[in-house]
């Protein structure tokens, strides 16, 4: 696995090494020791799967109260998405910046997302699925949010969302 640093600290970018032949390709999706030699220290407990019906549906964006906060490794095991964490650590340098990338079963990216960081994303097309990685186990009651169009943060979404939970529409800006 490549790690690829992004413009918010601990949020990293893992593309994967493809060993590829006649049949396809195969690739490491977590190591525990790759990601510790990254200088990430990550052993997810729970597993996670959300099926997303249509195109430019959006979940987001979410994260647990301290002290709480989740770490994910999220990718799109079909479909494909743009992926987004925001630092949301009122100490951190990046506080209120944001990172997006594509993920797709066929570029087999992951995002790696610390906490302290929310996260949301927007399906790009229709029958999408997203598996999340997570540590520590979720921690129900302790759920935030803030909408994904916050004028404060400013993240360039690809397309206008046309699906949007009750939940997730109704959130507010922090």
């Amino acid at each position: 696995m490549i790690f690829l640093e992004t413009e918010i600290s601990g949020v990293h970018l893992v593309e994967p090494e493809f060993i590829e032949d006649e049949r396809g390709y195969f690739t490491r999706s977590f190591c525990e020791r790759e990601f510790a030699d990254a200088g990430i220290k990550f052993l997810p407990i729970q597993c996670n799967i959300s099926y997303n019906k249509k195109a430019y549906t959006l979940r987001g964006m979410h994260f647990l109260a301290a002290p709480y906060e989740e770490t994910k490794l999220v990718r799109c095991s079909a479909g494909k998405i743009f992926d987004v964490a925001v630092d949301i650590r009122p100490n951190s340098p990046s506080f209120k910046k944001w990172v997006g990338f594509e993920l797709s079963r066929e570029n087999a990216r992951a995002l790696f997302i610390p906490a302290g960081c929310a996260h949301g994303f927007l399906t790009l097309e229709d029958e999408t699925e997203v598996f999340y990685q997570m540590s520590p186990a979720y921690v129900p009651g302790h759920d935030r949010g803030f909408r994904w169009n916050d004028p404060a943060i400013g993240i360039k979404w690809p397309a206008e969302p046309k699906v949007i939970s009750g939940r997730d529409a109704g959130l507010g800006f922090p």
